[in-house]
Order: structure tokens, then sequence, then C-alpha cells
């Protein structure tokens, strides 16, 4: 094992800091309205709240894990696994787990403390599944069908069934996905891929069947005109907000739509605004950073100087990118809308601590990169 040179990678963690910070900013603008003319009367009550209840404990998190010997989390891994399961089970019991008015009871409240167990298990079962697959790396244990496939879904299994029951089909494709991910690189069969492939495909449009509302969802995104003013509101205001940014925007501060025409601005509508005030140039310059980010992270992931780290930092990245492409491209009109946010941008404090909580793992990493 290479020894720790004590040097974190500059490169990262300026992505990662340059991104936190211009996240600030497009929700300083995006949640102006919102905030005032709700019950908060403070124009910046959204914006206060992500420093406070985001940013600082993120960044201290960050810190934390960036010092933390990354090995260690290989002897946690299956405690981390039964620390996931029992998140999942908290949003389950009366008078703790709760909705917040939205479709999915994924919230956990407790006094004045309230939380996503769901954000927080994007973490703790990518630990555990990396230690998982690294020590069965090499061999052909991940490709055998009762060594590798079997325990695999099994483990998959344990965490969907209790997301699905919230539900949050959004959270749980993230998850699945880069899980997948993370088979693949560690050596799992194409053939066995493909057939999980086929049952997720198959499980999709059963449970599309379950939920009327998934139905009306995905007929939105296959005719997002049918409904402007029912199910499809959110994702024509969303059209409306992007195409009129032209080029290069509105400017900053100036988006109309963030004025109570589009849902969900500060949220998984962020890109909408961001995109008609700043325009198609910075916007694309704000996905150039984030493509560069996650390049930057398979390279350390390149060379990492075991399995397991590189696992971790592929699994993160991964993690960062498949859920930016699955909110930006609800926005977009590709993908349905699942109310997933926006990486570093949407608001969200459990989701902004444990997204810096696990750059600060690849950057701990990173110190013992070639």
């Amino acid at each position: 094992m290479k020894k720790d040179s004590g040097k974190i990678d500059h490169i990262f963690l300026l992505l990662i800091l340059g991104l936190t910070i211009f996240g600030l900013l497009i929700l300083a603008s995006a949640s102006g309205p919102v905030a005032y003319t709700d019950k908060f009367g403070d124009s910046f009550y959204f914006v206060k709240h992500q420093v406070l209840s985001g940013v600082l404990p993120g960044f201290v998190l960050m810190f934390l894990a960036s010092i933390f010997p990354y090995q260690m989390y290989k002897k946690v891994a299956f405690p981390l696994l039964i620390l996931s399961i029992a998140l999942l089970i908290l949003v389950f019991i009366p008078g703790i787990g709760t909705d917040f008015g939205t479709f999915a009871n994924s919230w956990v409240q407790i006094g004045g403390l309230s939380f996503q167990p769901a954000e927080i298990v994007k973490l703790t079962f990518l630990i555990y599944l990396c230690a998982w697959m690294a020590q069965r790396a090499g061999g052909g244990k991940i490709q055998d069908f009762s060594e590798g496939l079997m325990p695999f879904l099994f483990i998959i299994g344990s965490i969907a069934g209790l997301i699905l029951l919230q539900p949050d089909l959004g959270t749980l494709s993230i998850i699945g996905a880069v899980a997948l991910i993370i088979y693949f690189v560690a050596g799992g069969s194409i053939k066995h891929l493909l057939a999980i492939g086929v049952g997720c495909v198959a499980a999709f449009f059963l449970l599309i069947q379950m939920s009327p509302y998934r139905a009306e969802r995905l007929m939105t995104f296959l005719h997002p005109e049918l409904d402007p003013q029912g199910i499809g509101y959110q994702i024509n205001q969303a059209l409306l907000a992007i195409g009129s940014g032209g080029w290069f925007g509105r400017g900053y501060g100036h988006s109309l739509q963030k004025y109570q025409y589009l849902p969900e601005v500060i949220g998984d509508s962020i890109f909408a605004v961001m995109a008609e005030e700043l325009g198609f140039f910075f916007s694309m310059l704000f996905l150039i950073a984030f493509v560069i980010m996650i390049l930057r992270g398979l390279e350390l992931a390149r060379n990492a100087p075991d399995k397991f780290g590189s696992y971790l930092i592929i699994g993160i990245v991964s993690w960062f990118g498949v859920q930016a492409f699955v909110n930006i491209g609800a926005m977009v009109g590709i993908l349905p809308i699942t109310g997933v946010p926006l990486p570093f941008l949407s608001y969200g404090g459990t989701a902004l601590v444990v997204s810096l909580a696990a750059a600060g793992v690849v950057l701990n990493i990173s110190k013992s990169v070639k």
C-alpha cells in the first residue's frame, strides 16, 4: 500500500468549493421570492438556512473525512449497512417519520432536527458495497452466480425494498445505477448486468401500473402538452424558463419563472432558474465544471492504491454525475420528473452535508494516489 503523501488533490477540492459557492449564489436568486412571500418574510431565509444546516456542517465533515484514513471504513462496512437499514426504517415510525407535504414519507424529525435518511444511505451503503466488492474482486467471484450475482441482488434488495415503501423512486434509481456501475467496474458479468437491466425495466413498468401518479408522470413526459395546467405544469414552466434564457440569459436575479410560476424553484427546478438567468453559455460552463470534477475523480480512481479506494471514488463521482443527469434530464424533457435535487445547487441541508462528506472521502484517498 502506498504511503500517505499528506497532500490532497487541490484541483478536486477547488472544483467542489466552486460548485458549492456557485450553488449558494444561484439559490440566493432562485429562493428570494418564495422565501419572502411565504411565511418567512425574509428573501434570504433559504440561503441562511442552507449555510447553517448544509454548508458549515458539510465543510466540517468534509475536513474530518479528508483526514480520516479511508481504509478504516472497511472495518465498519457491515455496521454501516445495518445503520443504512435502520435509518430507512425510521421514516415508518409514527411520530418520527414525516413527509413534509410531499408524496414520499422520506423525512425523519426528532425534536427540532429533521433530515432525510435516504441521503445519508447514499454514502453509508456505498461504503459497504465498495468494501464488499473489493473483498471479492479477482478470482472470478464477482462473475459467479452464487457468490457474486445473488448476494449482490440480496444486498441491493434489502435497501431497495425500504426505499420503495417510502416511496422514493428517484433516490432508488440513483442508488441502483451507482451500484450497477460499481458491479461493472469490479468485473461483474455482462450477461448478469443485461439480465438485471431487463429486470429493472420490467419492475419500472410494474411500479407505474401500481401507481396512477407515476403513470401520469410518464404520460406527461411522453406528451407534456396534454395537461399543461395539471400534472404537466412543472415541465412546461421549466422548458419555458430554459428557453427564455437564450444564449446569455435575462441576467442574474432577473428570472420571471421564480415568481410563483415554476414549482420547486429551490429544489429540483433550480437548474431551470439558472438557465433562465444565465443562459445557455453559462449553463454549459457549469456543466463543463461538473464534468471536469467527475473526470478528475475518475483519474484519481485510476491511480488509487487499492480497489476499495478506487471503487469508492468511482461510486461517489458516479453518484454526483447520475443524480445531476437525472435532475437536468428531467428539466430539459429527456427524462420523467422524479423530484431529484441537483447536487451542490438545490436547497437541502442533508443532501449537501452528505455530498460534502463524500467529497472529503475522495480527498482522503487522493492523498495516497501516485
